[in-house]
């Protein structure tokens, strides 16, 4: 099989010149274009064909948090894409911010610098607020416990690929479900596409009602404390950690912490066709010994951040380089 450039129309619906702040609104008619794309990178990817186009557009990452998979998975996206990279880690310290500048008036003068800025920020709402000023796209990389929604792209993307379809799928999303902004993502996509959601997560880390309520078809989501109760059933396994950083209270943490572990002998429970996934970095909540198992994804899912982002990319600033597999 062999891969091709072929010339396209230089913007695809609903995602050029566009913000990605939220996964609120999004359809499977927005979503399934960009999948479509992102296999098409992904087959250059792996078979090494450049797709680079002879653009001179830049792109910033401004990361106030550390970020492994998210910040290099965006910056190697572009990359491939032959786009420029400008790279701000460490940014509380390393920028102005450091001297007391608002994000509103550092998004006045980004446009100068870049064509699309990707921002990471522990306060819930950075992104929104650095749009509200900003002339260039804005994309979320994460905002405190808010959403990540490029996450849930790659998320879904990684479920598509493993079912070939996402409508009827039971999927468990265990752990820290109030502020996995991972899961505020993905969760209502997940019920706005088809799914059937069980949460599983102690009280204290429930989803939060200000989340819920933003899903119009919640009647989808059934609460659950017993991993063990529920594993049989599912198709999809998404696990994610006890996020310490986010907790104000040590005590809570505390008691929360070890409140799950998946290890190989548990998949035992499980259906053959079970897919396991995690947003990493995981810290005890998945045994290294499940990653021999072929029902592990989280590896492959973490992958198809590349090409994912890179659909993501060519979509926002309309390149018109597209791929072709035949």
């Amino acid at each position: 099989m062999g891969v091709a450039l072929v010339r396209d129309e230089p913007t695809m619906e609903g995602w050029f010149q566009s913000n990605v702040l939220s996964s609120i609104g999004w359809t499977l008619d927005k979503g399934n274009p960009l999948f479509d794309l992102a296999s098409e990178y992904k087959k250059c990817v792996q078979q090494r064909i450049d797709v680079s186009s002879k653009t001179r557009l830049s792109a910033m990452t401004l990361f106030y948090e550390p970020s492994t998979r998210t910040r290099l998975s965006f910056e190697s996206a572009a990359h491939k894409l032959g786009i420029r990279v400008l790279t701000v880690a460490d940014a509380g310290a390393s920028s102005s911010a450091s001297k007391g500048e608002t994000l509103e008036d550092m998004g006045k003068l980004l446009g100068s610098y870049a064509d699309v800025v990707i921002i990471r920020h522990p306060e819930l709402g950075a992104a929104r607020r650095l749009s509200s000023t900003a002339q260039v796209p804005i994309i979320n990389a994460g905002d405190g416990a808010g959403e990540h929604p490029t996450q849930a792209l790659v998320d879904l993307f990684t479920l598509r690929e493993a079912f070939g379809t996402l409508k009827g799928l039971k999927v468990g999303l265990c752990g820290d479900l109030l502020n996995g902004r991972t899961i505020h993502s993905l969760l209502r996509l997940l019920c706005a596409f088809g799914c059937e959601v069980t949460a599983i997560s102690p009280p204290e880390l429930a989803i939060p009602n200000e989340v819920l309520q933003r899903i119009p078809n919640r009647d989808a989501i059934h609460a659950e404390s017993d991993l063990h109760t529920v594993l049989p059933s599912l198709d999809v396994l998404y696990m994610t950690r006890i996020q310490k950083e986010r907790f104000y209270d040590i005590d809570v943490y505390e008691r929360v912490k070890h409140s799950y572990r998946l290890e190989r002998k548990d998949l035992e429970e499980a259906s053959d066709h079970l897919r396991i996934l995690h947003p990493l970095p995981r810290v005890d909540e998945v045994a290294p010994d499940v990653d021999q198992d072929s029902r592990a994804l989280y590896f492959i899912q973490s992958a198809n951040g590349v090409p994912v982002r890179m659909a993501l990319l060519s979509a926002i600033l309309g390149l018109q380089n597209r791929v072709h597999a035949g």
